[in-house]
């Protein structure tokens, strides 16, 4: 089992556009009260600084940090290449954020030996991205993403079969997946600091205390991991929200931004060859209670279909005597296909409009041209940092 990790894929991708930025503690992220570190950069790790902390500690732990929003653009792009790279070299893989990846080579030692594979793969993305990239690999998912972690930055770790209780022993127990600080904490009230000592523990003695997980834990410990590689498979929704650094009730504004966020999520499926067949839109109050609508309609990913229909729901959950905290907007029931134009609505200007409008984004970025209404909306990300899906709250 293969696990493949872009080191620092953020920052690594904005240095490729600015080679200005390498060796400078950068910090990825809203930079308003509310917003939170994205990613960050190995030099800014040093001061303390990790991904989900608040900007402004962030800040303050590191006041010379250079502060980029980000590109969903450009993320999105060297995601998509190294996905495509990885898909025509390994029998079958699995995606499991916008830079992790894993890859079963079982059968590949015949022919390749699955360390030289794995090697050439690597090797092969960062000729063809620019990007650095670490992999581990071992028989089972779990001791190949130790592994992983334990090659960072930017190298690579073979555990050979039979090895990985021993590999595994003198490391930290927070080096297992699914042992979090609250678990560590606990563990450690145990005495337990090293995985040799969870190793050696009873598995019982771990049940009785953290129940099934417990047996979970004794068992990643122990080098031991059943689950296979899912085979990767393309995302079915794609959604964007925005909270606000200061909740409101501008209607104006309000609507401007849902505008915004539609035309935007229109223009990603049309880049991805997809149609819509639901939207949905939410509101979240400053109360923190949160609604959603939505409707279907037939398949498409035109602008002046999905403006109106998500303004209609937005209209329906808006409450004047509340202020709005956060909204969002989201496209399912995806599926593969190109606009269908509407013999009796549509005319060949609306469709020789979109193709300009969407060549101009991809050549000179995704806010290029963008209608007045949403001038002045912030860069709309479709992403999540996080887990490398497609739902992801934007801070002002």
């Amino acid at each position: 089992m293969l696990h493949l990790d872009l080191d620092t894929f953020f920052v690594s991708v904005e240095r490729l556009r600015d080679s200005r930025l390498n060796g400078k503690p950068i910090l990825i992220g809203g930079s308003s009260d509310r917003g939170v570190v994205a990613a960050c950069s190995y030099e800014a790790r040093k001061f303390g600084v990790h991904s989900a902390m608040p900007m402004r500690l962030a800040m303050q732990l590191c006041p010379e940090a250079t502060i980029i929003k980000g590109s969903h653009a450009d993320y999105t792009k060297f995601s998509m290449d190294v996905s495509g790279i990885i898909k025509e070299k390994v029998p079958v893989f699995e995606k499991t954020s916008i830079d992790e990846f894993y890859a079963d080579l079982t059968g590949m030692d015949r022919f390749f030996g699955c360390y030289k594979m794995a090697s050439e793969l690597r090797d092969h993305v960062i000729y063809h991205t620019g990007l650095p990239i670490s992999f581990g690999l071992s028989i089972n998912k779990t001791v190949s993403k130790v592994a992983t972690g334990e090659a960072k930055p930017n190298n690579k770790i073979w555990v050979k079969s039979g090895s990985e209780r021993s590999f595994l022993a003198p490391l930290s127990v927070k080096k297992i997946p699914m042992i979090g600080s609250k678990t560590q904490q606990t563990l450690r009230g145990l005495g337990v600091r090293k995985v040799q000592t969870l190793q050696e523990m009873p598995k019982d003695m771990l049940v009785q205390i953290f129940g099934k997980n417990g047996a979970s834990m004794w068992e990643k410990a122990n080098g031991i991991d059943r689950s296979p590689v899912i085979p990767y498979s393309e995302r079915k929704s794609i959604s964007t929200e925005q909270t606000f650094n200061k909740d409101t009730t501008d209607i104006n504004r309000l609507k401007n931004i849902i505008l915004a966020m539609t035309e935007h999520l229109a223009y990603q499926l049309r880049e991805e060859n997809k149609l819509t067949a639901c939207v949905a839109v939410k509101v979240r109050y400053s109360d923190f209670n949160t609604y959603t609508q939505q409707i279907r309609i037939p398949y498409t990913s035109a602008d002046h279909i999905l403006i109106p229909k998500v303004t209609e729901l937005f209209d329906k959950l808006y409450d004047r005597r509340l202020l709005v905290r956060l909204v969002g907007v989201r496209f399912s029931s995806l599926v593969h296909g190109n606009y269908q134009i509407n013999l009796f609505e549509d005319s060949g200007e609306i469709i020789n409009l979109y193709q300009e409008m969407d060549w101009l984004r991809k050549k000179h970025g995704d806010r290029s041209i963008v209608r007045a209404k949403a001038l002045g909306v912030n860069a709309i990300r479709t992403f999540n940092p996080f887990k490398g899906d497609t739902r992801v709250s934007k801070t002002e």
